[in-house]
C-alpha cells in the first residue's frame, strides 16, 4: 500500500484540496492481490487503489467513456503482413497503464483509507484511477498523443492502429488496451518509438 501511494503521490494523481460546495465525493477502496510464480511460490503481495466509479455521475464527473480497442481481424491481418514480408514483431505493454490518463473534468474522492490527510481535505484527481468511468478513454488519449507526436497515423480503418512511413520504410503500432505490437522494416525508427514510449510510460 506504501508503494502503491508513493507512486501515486510521484506521478500527481490527485492534488489535496478544500471540499467545493455542493460537491459529494466519491469513496475508494484497496483491492489485494497475492502474485505468484509458475510454480506456485510467492512472488510478492500487490495492492491498487480503486475509485468506485459506479458514484460517478454522467455530466458532471465524466463525459465520454468509450475507448477504442484493435479488432481481431487487424490483429490478425498485422501478424499476417509481418509474417509474409518477414519482419520483426516485438509486444511491448504498459504496467498500471490506465494511471497515465489524464482527467479533463473535475473528479473528487475521499482520501484512500489509510492514508492521514488535514481535516477538511480531499483528493481532487489530475490523472486517472483504475474504476474511474473515463479511465479507458483518457489513457487511449495520452498513448494517442504520445505516438502521434512521434510520428505516428492513426489508420482509417482502425483508430487503434498507428502507422508511420518514411523513405527506410513502414512501421505499425497496435495497440489492445495496454498491449502494444510494432512490426515493420524500419529499424531505426522502431528502436526510436521503443525509447520515446519507455521514456513516457515507465515499465513499457
Amino acid at each position: 500500500m506504501a508503494e502503491e501511494i508513493a507512486a501515486l503521490e510521484r506521478t500527481g494523481t490527485w492534488d489535496l484540496v478544500p471540499l467545493p460546495p455542493h460537491v459529494t465525493p466519491i469513496t475508494c477502496k484497496w483491492v489485494y492481490k497475492v502474485k505468484t510464480r509458475s510454480d506456485g511460490s510467492l512472488e510478492r503481495y500487490k495492492a491498487r487503489l480503486v475509485a468506485r466509479g459506479f458514484q460517478q455521475e454522467q455530466g458532471r464527473d465524466y463525459e465520454e467513456t468509450f475507448a477504442p480497442v484493435a479488432h481481431m481481424t487487424t490483429v490478425r491481418t498485422l501478424l499476417a503482413v509481418a509474417s509474409v514480408r518477414q519482419w520483426s514483431i516485438s509486444q511491448l505493454d504498459v504496467k498500471n497503464a490506465f494511471l497515465n490518463g489524464e482527467l479533463r473534468e473535475e473528479v473528487y474522492m475521499q482520501p484512500p483509507p489509510g492514508y492521514s490527510v488535514p481535516d477538511g481535505l480531499v483528493c481532487r484527481l489530475r490523472r486517472s484511477l483504475y474504476g474511474l468511468k473515463q479511465a479507458p478513454r483518457a489513457w487511449f488519449e495520452r498513448f494517442s498523443s504520445v505516438v502521434i507526436d512521434a510520428g505516428f497515423t492513426p489508420s482509417a480503418h482502425d483508430p487503434a492502429l498507428f502507422v508511420h512511413t518514411s523513405p527506410r520504410g513502414r512501421t505499425l503500432l497496435l495497440l489492445y488496451v495496454d498491449d502494444m505490437i510494432i512490426t515493420g522494416d524500419d529499424s531505426q525508427y522502431i528502436d526510436f518509438v521503443k525509447q520515446r514510449l519507455s521514456e513516457t510510460f515507465p515499465h513499457v
